[in-house]
């Protein structure tokens, strides 16, 4: 098969903060390099504090194949809360419910018989070392009655761990329609194991590991890890690495996770896709040529690099009101440090500052007045709180001066102008419609108690002037 080679897009995110994380936003950003990636999807992580080294189609979903096995696994060991003993103790045999459907299929098993008993550990090590389809089938039904019942609680602990991309259709991996995952999804899955389960990771980093005599085999069965990055004396053996598991389904192409620890680093990587053959038809393992590439890389290239520090001042903000001092300078609330190429020199790391205009008295040292934006070739790296280095009083005085002055200035003040004026203007509208409406009402109570009918005012008969004299008598009148 043609070797798919492409360039490596290493994502870089937040690695040490020394105040809290709420202050400082990290992005991802792109390096190039040469290193050839045969896998169709990967997905690595810094397991010392989570950020994300390498990115490849990570969040597309995909055939697991026996990847799925890790979730057989994780239900066991949540059962028994990972008690070595009590699964030591328990123990398990499977009938033709567990066998038929692998017969004649060709899976990976550890020589498992029918009815054949054997405790839940050794079952576990046959599931997690050399990818024992018949261990997964009979875990699950000795434990839930049913490979459905079983798969339900998968699928159930997926939802938990917030694995959005995962659907489980059976316990072994082997193909089927609804059966898929991504390499984000794994790498929740396995960082909740390594974190919870010591016993997880003394299971799948063993090269090899002996199953106990039984009537079946009575000289017991020694089986070995279908992980060639940890069997020494193999050509894919890399001495960094430590478990985790494999698979491999011509649907699935070649998978692995797997991690690394040298000099104080430690990563995990989940790879999907990969060839599973040469060009002339050789079976090779291109996983684990992927894993040893991406862990070399790493290893040589990236190291922690302090880009920010927060004792740096990085400028001053105009303090209003404040006592004795009218400034206050900011620093970063957090040193920002992450995994950095040590060919690519930090000064081409760029500082965009950006401080708020004024502050106003009080102001609390660690008040936030700004950001700082790190980018790196167009893209950005983190942005990073600007917090005030030390605290500033209020100064009443000032502050009273600063109101009686421009208070007339201020739009308060024109508003209130405005507002005296209006009010007095409708108080002398409402006194004159009051007024106007008294008069009126004067008016008409006048009017109505003087109206009188001019016919009662007439004389019956017209005035006669010479009846008047006629009764006149002017002797009365002498004197």
């Amino acid at each position: 098969m043609k070797k798919l080679v492409s360039l490596l897009t290493a994502f870089v995110m937040l690695v040490v903060i020394v105040v809290p994380t709420m202050s400082v936003n990290a992005d991802a950003i792109v390096f190039d390099s040469d290193v050839e990636v045969y896998s169709e999807a990967v997905y690595m992580i810094s397991l010392d504090n989570g950020s994300v080294v390498y990115s490849k189609n990570s969040d597309v979903q995909r055939v697991p194949a026996s990847l799925t096995k890790i979730m057989t696994c994780l239900i066991v060991l949540e059962t028994y809360n990972g008690n070595k003993e009590a699964l030591m103790g328990k123990k398990a045999s499977g009938g033709s419910a567990a066998f038929n459907e692998l017969d004649g299929t060709g899976c990976s098993n550890a020589d498992i018989r029918r009815g054949e008993e054997l405790s839940y550990y050794d079952l576990l090590c046959a599931l997690m070392i050399p990818s024992a389809c018949e261990a997964a089938n009979i875990l699950a039904i000795d434990m839930c009655g049913s490979i459905d019942a079983f798969v339900e609680k998968m699928n159930e602990k997926a939802a938990e761990l917030g694995m959005k991309n995962t659907h489980y259709s059976n316990a072994h991996g082997l193909f089927a329609k609804n059966n898929y995952t991504t390499c984000e999804d794994i790498a929740i899955l396995c960082k909740y194991l390594l974190s919870k389960y010591e016993l997880f990771m003394e299971i799948c980093n063993q090269p090899s590991y002996d199953l106990p005599a039984t009537p079946e085999h009575p000289e017991g069965t020694h089986i070995v890890s279908s992980n060639k990055l940890i069997v020494e004396g193999s050509d894919y053996y890399y001495r960094f690495a430590s478990g985790i598991k494999t698979g491999f389904l011509d649907e699935a192409g070649r998978c692995l996770v797997s991690t690394a620890t040298r000099n104080g680093y430690t990563y995990l990587t989940v790879t999907m896709g990969a060839p599973g053959y040469d060009e002339s038809g050789v079976s090779t393992m291109y996983n684990c040529i992927d894993h040893k590439n991406l862990y070399t890389w790493a290893f040589d290239t990236l190291e922690y690099t302090t880009l920010l520090d927060n004792a740096t001042e990085m400028g001053e903000v105009t303090v209003e009101y404040g006592k004795n001092t009218n400034h206050v300078t900011v620093r970063p609330a957090a040193s920002y440090s992450q995994l950095w190429p040590n060919n690519v020199d930090i000064s081409q790391v760029k500082k965009k500052i950006t401080l708020d205009q004024s502050a106003v008295a009080p102001v609390v040292a660690g008040q936030k007045l700004g950001t700082v934006e790190l980018t790196y070739a167009g893209q950005t790296i983190s942005t990073i709180d600007l917090v005030a280095t030390s605290s500033v009083e209020r100064d009443e005085i000032k502050s009273d001066v600063k109101v009686s002055t421009t208070f007339k200035d201020s739009s308060h003040f024109k508003l209130a102008i405005i507002a005296a004026v209006g009010a007095v203007l409708l108080y002398v509208l409402i006194f004159a419609a009051v007024m106007f409406a008294r008069k009126n009402r004067r008016r008409a109570r006048y009017e109505k108690n003087n109206k009188y009918d001019d016919d009662e005012y007439e004389d019956d008969e017209p005035y006669d002037n010479g009846d008047y004299e006629d009764d006149y008598d002017d002797d009365d009148y002498d004197g």
